[in-house]
């Protein structure tokens, strides 16, 4: 399934340095040159999201942002044009819950596989930069994981960015943790066997939560699932120059982004957001990092999986080449994402038999 690179594929990419940090920026004069050739199904979802006239979110204001065509969509109308069916998600029931915080209500949905349980937990946070985006958009990861691990999966929405700046989506990404470990039960769910996962912004998240957990001494998560998440400051990274111009995502949008979630540029050396700069990853849960080849936060993905490794935990980490940013939901019109969400489902379903076989 996979097509042939220019380069050799390094999984986790330990090979590549620490690299400098710099200041969140964007150039006209970035290359993109570079960048790689998406896979044949890749590019049938970036034309039918430039036949939806999504436009590049630098572009747009706030609400423009969010109320433009998604990459799901493109990845949906793809998947109607081919008729491919559903069908293997069809055992996962939803519901649609608020998960009360000191901030107010969050919405969560909570997605329940076929069976009897207890089952284990995912507690999952999406993507979308902390300013676009929501439990919608973000249906397909969450609900895939239930079906492939047999895990309750709560995917959790967030105060968003311009409205809530930073750190109000990190305030919320514990406080639903803390809520579900101490409410799972009531969700048919066993919080001795509970894993965080997220998707960019929300990968970021999801590993924030596995940091404040172990510094805490609260219920430690099992394991964490990062897929392509937001690990660091540096905009001057390989991957941000072979990428700048990338759809979904490129580095004009990143700049956007940070430009609505952070008060002030300073705010971004603050080591929820430069994880890579972190020198206190020991104790952390396993972790699977998933990042895509076309995308501006590889190279920080990648350094953060070694990071982790050189810290003493264990990663599972690949570069799934030839496809860009928002693929890992789309397993059913993208190959890689297929075997992205395998992957992540095999090693999250091994650390749930460890964390059962241990509460024995």
């Amino acid at each position: 399934m996979f097509r042939p690179l220019s380069r050799p594929l390094l999984a986790a990419s330990f090979l590549v340095p620490a690299l400098a940090l710099g200041a969140f920026t964007a150039s006209a004069a970035d290359q993109s040159s570079k960048m790689a050739k998406p896979t044949a199904e890749m590019q049938a979802v970036l034309d039918e999201l430039k036949a939806l006239k999504a436009k590049p979110v630098s572009t747009l204001s706030v609400a423009q942002a969010r109320m433009q065509a998604s990459p799901a969509d493109a990845a949906m109308l793809v998947q109607l044009q081919k008729k491919v069916s559903g069908k293997p998600d069809a055992v996962v029931t939803t519901k649609d819950i608020a998960i009360p915080t000191a901030a107010g209500n969050l919405p969560a949905r909570v997605y329940t596989p076929a069976g009897e349980g207890p089952f284990p937990v995912i507690v999952y946070y999406h993507g979308g930069g902390w300013v676009i985006a929501d439990l919608n958009v973000y249906d397909a990861s969450p609900r895939a994981l239930a079906a492939n691990t047999g895990a309750v999966v709560v995917s959790v929405d967030y105060r968003h960015a311009p409205e809530f700046r930073f750190p109000a989506a990190h305030e919320d990404a514990w406080a639903s943790y803390s809520w579900v470990v101490e409410n799972a039960g009531s969700m048919n769910g066993d919080s001795r066997r509970i894993a965080v996962a997220g998707e960019s912004a929300g990968g970021n998240l999801a590993a924030n939560v596995a940091l404040e957990a172990r510094d805490k001494k609260a219920t430690q998560p099992v394991y964490q699932l990062l897929v392509y998440p937001v690990a660091g400051k540096d905009m001057e990274t390989p991957s941000y120059k072979e990428n700048a111009k990338a759809m979904p995502l490129g580095k004009a949008d990143m700049a956007w982004f940070v430009e609505h979630v952070f008060k002030d540029k300073s705010e971004t050396e603050d080591k929820r957001l430069n994880l890579v700069g972190r020198t206190d990853l020991k104790g952390l849960p396993p972790a699977t990092v998933v990042t895509a080849e076309i995308d501006p936060l590889r190279s920080e993905g990648e350094t953060y999986a070694k990071h982790l490794a050189d810290a003493g935990v264990k990663v599972n980490a690949k570069t799934y080449p030839g496809v860009t940013h928002e693929f890992f939901g789309m397993g059913s019109v993208v190959p890689e994402a297929r075997e992205a969400m395998d992957l992540a489902s095999s090693d999250l379903k091994a650390a749930f038999e460890a964390a059962r076989k241990q509460g024995n």
